[in-house]
Order: structure tokens, then sequence, then C-alpha cells
């Protein structure tokens, strides 16, 4: 057993959405340094990267602009990126959105928009779902490979309300709805029953579930948000990329339907 080798990721293809989000340059990086292949998908083509991480670990990676939620062109997109890269080893479905409009994503749950509902849903589980479902099969077929979801931990256990008193994030006055926790929560329900389903055919499924990540919330968020993780701190966005390497190499070869998270310890209270 060569450990060097079991966390490598030499030459496999990973495809990740949310590319350009708050934590998929660092799930980037940490793959291509690890040896991957990349298929970096965003709304908008994140060229820039793409070459920056082409040039500075010899990997092959390539910015796709697609919208997750055509999901009648899911395969035919698949097509595109397996045609162009290779069998896809690693699928990462790290996509979220707080919508269109942050004061409607922020609404208490008792005035909230059904449309805002369905809109955050076709993100963050619908595209989840049909995704997984288009990649997994060609998966299944050649009796390999991994899938991981990011979750939250929010979809885990409930948001302490007192922690959003005097909060913001960009400017904007924020709570942590109940849509948010719903379609986390069902990425941990179907990273369970995918794993389950395809166990036998060589596909593991996981969830990453970050703990809170500083990215533009204010002082009164980060303190209070603070004070009740163990480890005193919220987290840093590189702290994500040791995890998403383990999961996505041999090292975790035996593990499938888990839900690992890196909350500073937010859990055991």
């Amino acid at each position: 057993m060569n450990i060097n080798e079991l966390f490598s990721l030499k030459g496999k293809m990973v495809l990740i959405s949310g590319a350009a989000g708050i934590l998929g340059p660092v799930f980037c990086e940490a793959m291509a340094q690890a040896g991957a292949n990349i298929a970096m998908v965003d709304l908008e083509e994140s060229t820039i990267m793409a070459k920056k991480l082409s040039v500075t670990y010899g990997i092959k990676a390539k910015a796709y602009a697609f919208d997750l939620r055509n999901h009648n062109q899911i395969n035919e997109f698949i097509d595109l990126v397996e045609n162009d890269m290779g069998p896809i080893d690693i699928l990462h479905m790290n996509a979220a959105t707080k919508g269109e409009d942050l004061k409607k994503f922020f609404a208490p749950d008792e005035d909230y928009d059904l449309d805002t509902w369905r809109e955050i849903m076709n993100v963050n589980l619908d595209s989840a779902f049909v995704i997984a479902i288009a990649v997994g099969k060609r998966m299944v077929k050649r009796n390999i490979g991994n899938i991981i979801l990011t979750g939250s931990i929010y979809g885990q256990m409930g948001p302490d309300q007192r922690i959003y008193q005097g909060s913001q994030y960009l400017g904007q006055e924020i709570r942590s709805p109940a849509v948010y926790s719903a379609s986390k929560a069902g990425l941990a329900g179907l990273a369970r029953h995918l794993a389950a389903m395809w166990g036998g055919d060589g596909v593991r499924v996981n969830v990453l579930v970050p703990g809170g990540v500083s990215s533009g919330q204010n002082e009164v968020f980060e303190k209070k948000y603070s004070d009740r993780i163990p480890m005193g701190r919220m987290a840093k966005r590189e702290e994500m990329a040791g995890t998403i390497i383990f999961l996505a190499s041999d090292a975790s070869s035996y593990i499938t339907g888990q839900i690992i998270a890196v909350d500073g310890g937010l859990g055991c209270w």
C-alpha cells in the first residue's frame, strides 16, 4: 500500500458543478493539484481559472457554461463533456443557489413565496438528482465511479435562530430559510439511496458537509456563529480541500452512503 497513491487523482476526470462559487475554486484547485483533469461547470465559463489550473498543475481543465435547470439537456451536455474530456470518473455536485432575489430568499418562512421555493429546489436538489442519474448510469455500465454531493450542516440540524439577530450577508439582513434546510437534507437522503442502489455496481456516493465558511457575513454573524463552534471560529475555505480529496480518491474506497461533516465540532454539541 502506497499512501501517496491512495490520495492521488492522477488521470481521473472530474466534473464539478458550481465551480466558480464560494467553495468551487478551492475544490477545483485541490483536485488539480492531486492530478485530476477537470470539467468546470457554472452559469458562466471560468476560462481564466481553467487556464491557470492547466498551466500550474499540468492537467487538462476546461470551463463549461451550463444552466443546471435545463434538465432536458443534461444527457446532451454530459455527452459533450465526455467527448471533450473522456469518461467522468468523479462527479462533484457542488452547485447551490440563493435565487435571483436575495430578499425573497431570506424572507420569513410564513411569508415564503412558493416560486422562490421551487427556484431553490430546482438547483439545489432537482438538478443534483437529474445529473447524478445521468452520470451514474454511465458509471454503472463501466462498473466504477464516484459521486460527491456538497451538503450543509443545516441539512443535518436546525439553524440556531439566535445567530441571525443583527446578522447580515453582503449588506442584506439574513436568516436560514426552510427551503435551504430541506434541499440540503434531501441531498443526504439522495446520497444514501443512490449508494444503496449502486453499491454493487462499483459506484460510491457520499456527502461533504461544510460548516459555516466566512464569505461576506458581517462581524455580528461571525462572532455569534463562532461562539457556537467548539473550535471557536468559522471555517476557512481551504479547510475543505483535504476532505474532498479523501472522498474523491481511493483513500475512501470502502466508504459510501456517508455524510462527512467538516464543521469545527458543531455536530458534537
